[in-house]
This record gives C-alpha cells, structure tokens and sequence, in this order.
C-alpha cells in the first residue's frame, strides 16, 4: 500500500516536469492507476481488520476524490491536445 501511495505523488510530480502533452498524460494516467490501486488496498484492509473502518473509509472517500480529480485533468488535457 506504501508504494501505491507514494507512487501517485512521485508520479503527480513527474507529469508536472512532463515534457510534452503526451507524456504529461501518461503520467497522469499512471498516477490514476495508482490511486485506484490504493482503492482496491485499503479495501482489503477493511475486511481483514474492521478496528480501523471508520477512518479507512475516510481514507476511502479521499481517494475517490483524487480519482475523478485525476479523471477531470486526463480528460482536460486530451481534450487539448
């Protein structure tokens, strides 16, 4: 789960020094992979030990918003391109 995590800033980062349109999105695009990775984790981490289900579903909904964040600037720059 930490390296799905950490993977979408470090990608988030490197689409921010992209060096051309396309590979913006694509790094975008493999920061949304991330983040749906990270979805599917904490998923998991739900139903092997409900103690912390309250706060993982915070962290839930959080991603969530990262993804149709994600979604909105993928569809954006394809869009202007």
């Amino acid at each position: 789960m930490i390296g799905s995590v950490s993977s979408i800033g470090a990608n988030y980062c490197e689409a921010s020094e992209a060096e051309s349109k396309k590979d913006f999105i694509h790094k975008i695009s493999i920061a949304k992979k991330e983040i749906k990775e990270t979805k599917h984790w904490l998923r998991l981490l739900i139903r092997t030990d409900d103690r912390f289900k309250e706060k993982i579903q915070e962290f839930e909904q959080e991603t969530h918003q990262l993804l149709l964040i994600f979604s909105k600037i993928i569809r954006f720059a394809v869009k202007r391109t």
